[in-house]
């Protein structure tokens, strides 16, 4: 080994030990004006990169080496972690030109898909988090989530449940936990995240609080209302331990740490997330929740609306103060349209605040930031005394801190570079030395010009000529004719046939002056713009806390804007239990509807006393599942402080939404699309409440037909006959469902309307009263294009099945049509004689009949069929 290292070259042995401390990453090694990667890095390199692999001989043997420009590291490092690999960036410590032997180098930042700060590795409208999660032995899970990109830190704690609704609602880009864990993680949250594990010591309490009040600044984390959630601050300490481990240690934008109470919001599992399409669709490019309710005109806007979509309020006065300023925005087209034109240019405040103590932001971005806090204090201005309490408390909250955006405005020029690197950013008249290096820069020729007057004037040589070359720079040049009046003070440096040159003390220090004018002004304009990211420290947490609320005013703004363009109307909550959706519509299915088309809407009406439960019948694409979701979705966007797509909705204050809606197998657990049915419906039986709203759509389908209808009578019995009596829309094919009503006192019959015309469906789309005898699946598969020799014969089978007695067995009755009917069947008409031989048959014992007693017994059975 020694032998080897000894052969290395030195640059290969600094790669080498800077390697072994970062053994899973790809490290970006910057040598001169190029990042390059060895070896087995080199590999992944080229593979994702597609730059080109080379090999070269280090000293040993020949290693694979591939590199690309510094300037292009943000072009390649989105592509290295966007591909799921840590990147390790070791940068050049030392000025090359300075450094004696080797350049020091190190990794002054480890990229991860949970610690990307670029703008190329970020979606503006979507949080970056990082997520930890940290499993006691006692079944309570600690969560905490940060965003680095903006500071948002949140901590969370609760059983197995919580925390799988957890991680599907915030969807981290990463997940770290302990080692020891890794088998448990993936049985229990599958292989959906990117994961990283840590040191069990990392997870210790103690270690963890130490972490947290260190970077706080605080004797007590009281302040942040945490007490109680020890493994939450665990799962906190681990992030905070993380990030210092990949090379962040410019936390301070982190400046609050927020509990997540799970009994503020209405309680939504990850089954009700996915079943609902609230943010995601199974289908490429289907429609969302989200979709058609994001007209947001800010980036922290639209990232706030996916968190308010997961997490909808429980509290009443706190959705209904959204709610009023929804309303008065809604009334106020004046107020609406100043606060939108005021919230558009702000862009995105609260990423461009977190790049200050990231040391990210670039001259230009911080212009931005500076134009975004006067827009913070037009729309201060804007609401201060609004007659809607919320919208004036808001206003109140803003802070435009309108002394360092002043100074900002007056520091960087209008229109500056984006990199600082290139310098010619600050305005003129900042400093004064520094405006006269640029003078020197920008006005050299003419500075020289007079020189060369002044001294032609001063010498009375006409012909004096100022020259520059690279051996001795800039030069005084005098003919023959005139070196007699040469001063004695001027040193001859050169002569030539007809003249001589000369330089001066003056001229040797304006040489100088200029030909360092631009790496002094680079230098004075980089301390300066250091200088005021400096300040900007002190006005961290009252930016991020502008950005907050612009957030907050951008999504009830959206809101407003929603109502009024799509005719949602104002919800009623209240502490009742009746839920009442007057001509309530799908808010996602009636966006998508071809021009002129008109949405059916519908009424819905469900409470404890009468109508409990909801039997819902109907054909195959009549729109019974688009009735169930619609109901959800409603009584979501009430809880969100949205208005809602109906004429009128009496929302009851709801706990939770439970939703068993479509099913899909998960082969990589091993489970069928009934498992996941029964995993589902398990959930929600299991976690029932007096004001939960459950939705559950065609249970049982995915086993045998009596299997399925026992399953979905129990289930409807046992709801009904739960003490917490929840609301409940049951969907069903089974049309023997319908009988609960006459069993049942609180469970009504409906079912979807549809006229048959000529052979041919009409699906009505509208809820009526009573339960539907068919499911018209055969004229659905016409729809779908079946052959027309394939629908005949379903409708002969559907016809002969129909036609049997109703107690006799389906499968009986299957067995009898299992060919078509031109098909002759001997069977039934012999069927006693051949009993006669079964009989005959199995009463022989075969091993001692002799070969004349056995044409005997043929002769025999020939006999019989005659």
């Amino acid at each position: 080994m020694s032998k080897t290292k000894t052969a290395e070259t030195p640059l290969m042995q600094q790669h080498s030990a800077i390697k072994a401390r970062y053994p899973d990453a790809v490290l970006l090694f910057r040598v001169g004006d190029f990042y390059e990667t060895f070896g087995a890095d080199a590999i992944v390199a080229a593979g994702v990169l597609g730059i080109t692999l080379t090999k070269r001989n280090n000293g040993t043997a020949d290693n694979e080496l591939a590199g690309f420009p510094h300037h292009a590291l943000d072009t390649y490092l989105h592509k290295l972690v966007r591909a799921g690999y840590r990147v390790a960036i070791c940068d050049q410590l030392e000025d090359p030109k300075a450094a004696k032997g080797i350049v020091k180098r190190g990794v002054t930042e480890m990229v991860t898909p949970g610690t990307a700060t670029g703008d190329k590795l970020l979606e503006h409208g979507s949080n970056n988090f990082l997520a930890a999660l940290h499993l006691e032995a006692d079944g309570v899970y600690g969560l905490a989530f940060l965003d680095i990109s903006t500071g948002e830190f949140f901590l969370a704690q609760g059983d197995r449940e919580y925390a799988d609704k957890l991680l599907m609602g915030f969807r981290p880009a990463e997940v770290i936990f302990q080692r020891q864990h890794q088998k448990r993680f993936k049985e229990e949250f599958g292989t959906r995240f990117y994961t990283y594990t840590l040191d069990e010591w990392v997870f210790q309490q103690h270690y963890a609080e130490e972490s947290l009040l260190k970077h706080f600044d605080t004797h007590s984390l009281k302040g942040f209302g945490v007490d109680g959630l020890a493994a939450g601050l665990v799962a906190a300490g681990a992030v905070l331990h993380y990030l210092k481990d990949t090379e962040h240690p410019n936390l301070q934008h982190v400046t609050a740490l927020q509990r997540i109470d799970r009994q503020e919001h209405l309680w939504l599992d990850r089954f009700t997330i996915r079943n609902l399409e609230l943010l995601h669709s199974p289908v490429e490019g289907g429609n969302t929740l989200l979709k058609v309710l994001d007209n947001t005109l800010t980036p922290m806007g639209a990232r706030l609306l996916k968190r308010w979509i997961v997490f909808p309020l429980k509290d009443a006065d706190k959705i209904n103060e959204r709610l009023d300023v929804v309303g008065h925005l809604l009334e106020d087209a004046g107020l609406r349209e100043h606060l939108g034109n005021a919230l558009r240019p702000c862009g995105d405040l609260e990423r461009l605040v977190s790049k200050i103590p990231l040391r990210k932001i670039n001259p230009r971005e911080l212009r931005q930031l500076a134009r975004a806090l006067r827009q913070v204090a037009a729309i201060r201005q804007l609401l201060t005394g609004s007659p809607v309490p919320y919208l004036a408390r808001l206003a109140d909250t803003l802070n435009p801190c309108s002394l360092i955006a002043d100074k900002i405005l007056a520091s960087i020029a209008e229109n500056p570079p984006a990199l600082a690197a290139k310098g010619g950013f600050i305005a003129a008249g900042v400093q004064e030395e520094l405006d006269s290096w640029r003078y020197i820069a920008h006005n050299g020729k003419e500075y020289l010009l007079q020189l060369q007057q002044a001294e032609s004037q001063k010498t009375g040589i006409p012909s004096l000529k100022i020259g520059f070359n690279n051996v001795f720079g800039y030069y005084l040049e005098v003919t023959n004719t005139h070196k007699d009046k040469v001063p004695a003070d001027w040193i001859r440096k050169q002569t030539l046939a007809n003249c001589e040159r000369y330089i001066t003390p003056e001229l040797k220090e304006y040489e100088e002056k200029i030909t360092g004018a631009e790496e002094k002004m680079l230098a004075l304009e980089l301390q300066l713009f250091d200088h005021l990211l400096g300040e900007l420290h002190d006005y961290l947490a009252p930016i991020q806390a502008n950005a907050q609320i612009l957030a907050v005013l951008d999504c009830l703004g959206c809101f407003a804007l929603n109502a009024l363009q799509y005719d949602y109307r104002r919800p009623q909550l209240h502490d009742g239990d009746e839920l009442r959706i007057t001509e309530g519509r799908h808010p996602v299915i009636e966006r998508q509807l071809a021009a002129g088309e008109s949405y059916v809407a519908n009424d819905i009406v469900l409470d404890k006393e009468d109508q409990q439960i909801i039997i819902l019948t109907g054909p195959n694409m009549s729109g019974k599942s688009a009735l169930l979701r619609q109901t959800a979705l409603i009584t979501l966007m009430a809880h969100m402080g949205s208005f809602v797509p109906a004429a009128e909705a009496r929302i009851p204050l709801t706990d939770k939404v439970f939703t068993r809606v479509g099913a899909s197998d998960n082969l990589s657990a091993g489970e069928s699309t009934f498992m996941v049915e029964m995993n589902e419906t398990a959930s929600i039986i299991n976690n029932i409440s007096p004001r939960c709203l459950i939705l559950l759509d065609e249970i049982g389908r995915g086993t045998s037909t009596y299997d399925g209808i026992s399953l979905a009578w129990s289930i409807a019995e046992y709801l009904h006959n739960a003490p917490q009596g929840p609301k409940t829309l049951f969907a069903t094919h089974y049309h023997e469902l319908n009988e609960l009503e006459e069993k049942l006192p609180r469970v009504k019959n409906y079912h979807v309307t549809n006229r048959e015309i000529g052979g041919k469906i009409i699906f009505l789309r509208k809820l009526a009263r009573g339960g539907a005898t068919h499911s018209f699946g055969i004229h659905v598969a016409k729809m779908a294009g079946m052959p027309p020799e394939l629908l005949a014969r379903a409708r002969d089978v559907l016809q002969q099945l129909e036609s049997q007695h109703v107690d006799a067995s389906p499968t009986e009755g299957l067995k009898q049509l299992a060919a078509p009917k031109m098909q002759l069947s001997i069977f039934d008409a012999h069927s006693q004689t051949f009993d006669a031989i079964r009989s005959l048959l199995e009463s022989l014992d075969i091993n001692r009949l002799t070969p004349v007693e056995a044409l005997l017994k043929l002769n025999e059975i020939k006999g019989l069929l005659k």
